[in-house]
């Protein structure tokens, strides 16, 4: 069996991720080299803080272009402030570029609730996904964001959650997929989430 390499670009929720993949069987690497996520049968981008120091960091360190070289070769999946950063651009802070695998945009989160967004909420499941296979429309996950993905096009959205307004949950492009909220955090449902993600391995 290969690997999945965790992207280690100095801004990631790492072990947590690493320790709820090992658990359900699927091996890992954390690293922070182009050739270990060359050799990687699978590639997870994690992610905590702001979106423009997360972007810088993944330039500065060249993961930016080891991340688009994986693109379509195999699976990527994008977490939390990890999946912001598929999108084509950034607006927490300043104006800023993502990696373009998701067409559309990040902003803050429209709603008259509390920010940032912490706590559990339900998945609305659209656009069919291997992702959710074995779940069930209305299962629960732990969300901590203020900013959310606003994707340019509605196929590319596969589940939603309400607070307030509907919030984009999760996004799927040619293999990539992304997550705003935290499987490793979310229980049963968030390790049936990975281990739907190992199987695309397969």
């Amino acid at each position: 069996m290969g690997y999945t390499a965790i992207v280690d670009y100095g801004v990631g929720n790492l072990k947590s991720v690493s320790n709820a993949m090992a658990y359900i069987g699927q091996k890992t690497l954390i690293t922070g080299d182009a050739a270990g996520l060359e050799r990687a049968d699978a590639v997870i981008l994690p992610g905590v803080g702001a979106f423009p120091d997360a972007a810088d960091k993944l330039r500065q360190t060249g993961l930016d272009q080891a991340v688009l070289a994986q693109a379509g070769r195999k699976p990527i999946l994008g977490i939390c402030l990890g999946m912001q950063l598929l999108f084509d651009l950034g607006e927490e802070g300043r104006s800023c570029e993502g990696l373009g695998l998701v067409s559309g945009r990040v902003q803050l989160i429209e709603t008259s609730y509390k920010l940032p967004h912490i706590g559990w909420n339900s998945l609305e499941f659209q656009n069919g996904s291997p992702l959710f296979r074995g779940l069930d429309d209305g299962a629960y996950v732990y969300f901590v964001h203020s900013f959310c993905g606003c994707a340019a096009y509605e196929e590319d959205v596969i589940a939603r959650t309400q607070y307030g307004p509907s919030v984009v949950a999760a996004v799927s492009h040619g293999g990539v997929y992304g997550c705003q909220f935290h499987p490793e955090k979310s229980g049963e449902v968030g390790l049936q989430i990975l281990k739907n993600f190992g199987d695309l391995m397969r």
